[in-house]
């Protein structure tokens, strides 16, 4: 494994930075986004509960605030729910941001990693090629042996760049795709809790 890096040439190197930071970032998202950690299952009908016997105080939404980011969202709205409904949905919204670029987090990274690493390694089989030229214009073209170092290292760095960016674009897209469907869920969640607060819908 060794001499195949080293056959690779010095490109190999940001290309093997490249593909521990990717799977570092993959390991640490799919950690993250847990579904049961981002919109947990018990959450909604704990607040019903709290809300019905008249025990969502202070501590309650401190609690609430600090348990998941959908409960950071609700309790925006909760904490603001004696200010009107128009209140309630800005505060919902400014913390739903926060919430999104928390979610989002190291996903454009990987999307650079997966975007920059096929250009690594493009940039070593040109590099790779020149030698090839290079030999061929000082030795010709009569002994093989000569090529052979120039052309591996332009087809290694670029098996080893497509290597790290495919699996990284994968990821990239299912993270956004994933991030999308909490977001949306979070949304639903608060715009009934805007509803049943103010009378317009039943709690389910």
């Amino acid at each position: 494994m060794f001499d195949l890096i080293k056959s690779g040439g010095w490109l190999m190197l940001p290309i093997i930075l490249c593909s521990i930071g990717a799977m570092a970032i993959i390991g640490e998202r799919f950690w993250t986004l847990r579904k049961s950690k981002i919109l947990p299952p018990d959450l909604v009908p704990q607040i019903w509960k709290l809300s019905r016997e008249g025990k969502l105080d202070a501590s309650a939404l401190r609690s609430l605030k600090m348990s998941s980011p959908l409960g950071a969202v609700l309790a925006a709205g909760l904490a603001n729910s004696r200010h009107g409904r128009d209140i309630m949905r800005t505060s919902i919204e400014e913390v739903g941001r926060q919430i999104v670029h928390e979610l989002e987090k190291f996903l454009n990274t990987l999307g650079t990693i997966a975007s920059i690493t096929p250009l690594l390694g493009l940039l070593g089989t040109v590099v790779g090629m020149i030698k090839v030229f290079t030999a061929i214009m000082m030795h010709g073209v009569g002994d093989p042996t000569i090529l052979a170092g120039g052309i591996s290292e332009a087809l290694i760095t670029t098996a080893a760049g497509l290597s790290v960016a495919i699996p990284s674009l994968i990821f990239h897209r299912y993270f956004e795709r994933l991030v999308d469907e909490y977001v949306l869920n979070m949304e639903e969640e608060a715009l009934r809790l805007i509803d049943v607060l103010h009378g317009e819908r039943e709690e389910a």
